[in-house]
């Protein structure tokens, strides 16, 4: 059986299940609109740590192990860790499940991450290659900000257009059976590159990714847009908001009643100064893990098409003057009763 719809979209017909999440997050998303979705908060930026970089991998750990907790599910149970984060080499996803014992997968979305996990997790489960496969991205303002733009000593003033990177981790355990939403298709996106060199310009540089996979999955799909109670991209903030929306219009696309993004959902604006708003692999995963599962769970709603984006840079590529090529990965996630 063909189980592709188009060039970019897969179809999964044994409804891989998300049957439980965790999210844990630093404590200034803890003051944000979206804390009492959130499983655990830390107080401490550091988390008990040396460096942001162990306090990153910390994070993870903790919060892979707190969601093998809430399923009752020992690690022996899971078939593979599919995870990563925006560290060099992935290193802090690494160097926080090393001693899990889990067969790892180890992949780099940039803050596309978690919805390539999720992708490629129901494609495991759907195709009889695992049973049950954690899902998990990371990611931590003071490591990003060190590794791509500048160490928080040197106290650079940060420009408008830029996004605040979500301390934190997300995960979750997609399952051949069991109770929760099922992930029915997963488009693979295409690497979009319009030239934006700005790394303090996400929104901007990351849009464009977004406005191709979204496209592709409703051609592919033969879908409207007002199917989903909710179409959320990971990390595009206010301004790429802005741009995905009039790019959309103009393939004859109107998100306008239904969209949101995670960058925009986990901050306040107005009180919490975080400019375009949240960016980072955990913003969207620590978003959908906490926020829009539950909705989901409550039958708040019961579609939504979850689309996080990437930028694909690396410190190396960025100093030397490389424009940013981006990516989305987009999954429908649905409950089917």
């Amino acid at each position: 059986m063909d189980k592709r719809l188009g060039k970019q979209t897969l179809k999964f017909d044994n409804c891989p299940v998300i049957t439980e999440t965790s999210s844990i997050t630093g404590p200034k998303e803890g003051e944000g609109p979206l804390s009492s979705y959130f499983d655990i908060i830390r107080q401490d930026v550091l988390n008990g740590c040396e460096s942001w970089e162990k306090a990153e991998s910390q994070y993870v750990h903790d919060n892979i192990k707190h969601l093998c907790e809430k399923a009752k599910t020992k690690f022996e149970d899971i078939d593979y860790i599919i995870s990563g984060d925006l560290l060099n080499q992935d290193s802090g996803t690494m160097f926080g499940i090393r001693d899990f014992g889990v067969p790892n997968l180890g992949i780099f979305g940039a803050c596309s991450t978690m919805g390539e996990a999720i992708g490629l997790g129901a494609i495991l489960v759907d195709g009889g290659y695992a049973k049950k496969v954690i899902s998990s991205a990371s990611s931590h303002f003071c490591s990003a900000e060190k590794q791509f733009r500048f160490p928080l000593d040197l106290g650079t003033q940060r420009p408008p257009t830029s996004t605040w990177t979500v301390t934190g981790a997300g995960s979750l355990i997609i399952s051949d059976k069991g109770n929760g939403p099922c992930v029915t298709h997963f488009t693979v996106g295409k690497i979009i590159d319009m030239g934006i060199k700005d790394p303090n310009n996400m929104g901007a540089a990351m849009a464009p990714a977004a406005v191709e996979t979204i496209y592709a999955h409703f051609q592919d799909t033969g879908r409207k847009p007002d199917y989903y109670d909710v179409i959320a991209t990971g990390d595009l903030g206010y301004l790429g908001k802005e741009i995905l929306l009039k790019m959309l219009t103009e393939k004859g696309l109107d998100l306008s009643k239904n969209y949101t993004d995670c960058g925009i959902e986990i901050f306040d604006k107005e009180t919490q100064d975080t400019h375009c708003g949240g960016s980072g692999c955990a913003c969207s995963a620590v978003t959908f893990c906490g926020y829009f599962y539950d909705k989901l769970m409550k039958k708040e709603i019961n579609r939504i098409l979850f689309v996080p984006t990437g930028a694909l840079m690396s410190t190396t590529t960025s100093q030397q003057g490389e424009s940013i090529p981006s990516i989305a990965y987009a999954v429908s996630i649905e409950n089917m009763e």
